[in-house]
């Protein structure tokens, strides 16, 4: 066991490491967390050997358990140093490809939305993430997955492309440097660009601009871009 928190409700959970005995549980809560989603495009499942993969040293996961029932999971992948690699993606050199960790899947049993279990676990696993040997947490979050890109700006990462990916699906890459300063600096130029503007965000993008938060106005899902470097 890692730690032990109270739920917004008041009731006790443990946070645990997972490994290949717990494959089963975690398989039977990703089935339930699909069954519950309106929009399937937004969660891109992992398959069995996906999970037993990671469960098997290339990489890692911890659960979230309310007497003893699985009730949230995250994981984080170290991927094959492929043409698909989002340090690619990410505009990194194939020499840094190795030090990229993914931030892979979180999955939160319905039931028990609404308890911060995505930021929470996502906060202990970044802690214990070897900052000697990755230096770089990349993923992608499907565009108006509202919930994934809040968790992910309140960890640090940041918009850096947008591009298909996973075949035909449109998705933002994010990435963090884990060896910066995380001190907070003024950028040289802010704007903020509706998320259903693919091309407008795609430009600022591809001229060096990054993605920092999302907002929503009258109805409307904006991206805030900014330009540190001239």
């Amino acid at each position: 066991m890692i730690k032990q928190l109270l739920l917004k409700n008041g009731k006790e959970i443990e946070i645990r490491h997972l490994s290949v005995k717990n494959l089963n549980e975690i398989l039977l809560l990703q089935s339930k967390v699909i069954d519950a989603l309106t929009t399937d495009s937004f969660l891109q499942p992992l398959s069995k050997e996906e999970f037993f993969t990671i469960l098997n040293g290339k990489g890692k996961m911890i659960g979230a358990y309310l007497n003893d029932k699985l009730i949230a999971f995250r994981a984080m992948l170290e991927p094959e140093l492929d043409d698909e690699h989002l340090g690619k993606d990410a505009g990194l050199p194939e020499s840094e490809w190795a030090q990229v960790l993914y931030s892979e899947i979180t999955n939160v049993d319905p039931e028990f939305r609404g308890n911060n279990l995505q930021v929470l676990l996502g906060e202990i696993i970044l802690d214990e993430v070897d900052k000697i040997r990755y230096r770089y947490i990349c993923t992608t979050v499907a565009p108006f997955n509202i919930a994934s890109l809040k968790d992910k700006f309140a960890h640090g990462l940041q918009i850096v492309s947008l591009k298909k990916k996973y075949g035909n699906m449109l998705r933002y890459i994010l990435m963090k440097d884990l060896s910066l300063d995380t001190t907070v600096t003024t950028p040289l130029e802010s704007r903020y660009i509706p998320m259903a503007n693919t091309e407008e965000q795609q430009q600022l993008l591809g001229n060096g601009w990054i993605g920092t938060h999302i907002e929503k106005r009258n109805d409307n899902w904006y991206v805030r871009y900014e330009k540190t470097e001239s």
